[in-house]
């Protein structure tokens, strides 16, 4: 049976996975809690495979070495994380010595996610890498996008939409849990959308 393939994602209400300064917000948009930061340690106490994009994989290894003792880099959840088997799909990185788990994969990101999926038996799971994840999505790889909404408007502040330029996708929603009163965490089933003769006639 082919291994599953979950995308992972925080964003804001308006649909934002990060925000430029002179926003403050700081991780988590300030938003986070003792229910969200449970459940997603309980989230990643299971093994997995981590595929990231070169983008995040950058940006992560970079908050490992600017980690002070208050970092949310030292969060349950990111440390499990960060300790999983992990596929990076990159053309350009070379040194994975930040991680301590992790491996290159040079190549096409679909083929290389669709043969992993042959072969994995851990699920395969995709924390932000939105490129990635994009092509994926197009490619009908995606099993589950788990998607973490913050209470927050980050409005001209806002950078990298999440689901900008994706293809039309229907989503069907398998969960919802309220964490802290405040973030919401929704997990769907994508499928390409299909357009039909009931919406646009044929002339």
């Amino acid at each position: 049976m082919a291994a599953t393939y979950t995308f992972d994602i925080f964003t804001s209400l308006d649909g934002f996975g990060s925000y430029e300064e002179p926003g403050d917000w700081g991780g988590y948009w300030g938003k986070q809690g003792p229910e969200l930061l449970d459940h997603r340690a309980r989230q990643f106490a299971d093994p997995h495979r981590m595929m990231f994009g070169a983008t995040t994989f950058r940006e992560f290894v970079a908050m490992t070495a600017a980690a002070d003792e208050d970092s949310e880099f030292f969060d349950p959840w990111v440390q499990s994380m960060r300790n999983m088997p992990t596929t990076v799909v990159s053309s350009t990185i070379t040194d994975t010595s930040g991680w301590p788990d992790a491996t290159v994969a040079s190549g096409d990101g679909v083929e290389i996610v669709r043969q992993l999926k042959d072969e994995s038996d851990v699920p395969l799971r995709s924390h932000g890498s939105l490129s990635l994840n994009r092509s994926l999505l197009a490619a009908g790889l995606v099993d589950r996008i788990v998607v973490s909404v913050f209470p927050v408007l980050t409005g001209r502040y806002g950078s990298a939409p999440v689901f900008g330029g994706v293809e039309g996708i229907d989503l069907e929603l398998l969960d919802s849990t309220v964490l802290d009163g405040r973030t919401m965490e929704l997990v769907y089933h994508p499928e390409l959308h299909r357009l039909t003769d009931a919406i646009f006639p044929t002339r």
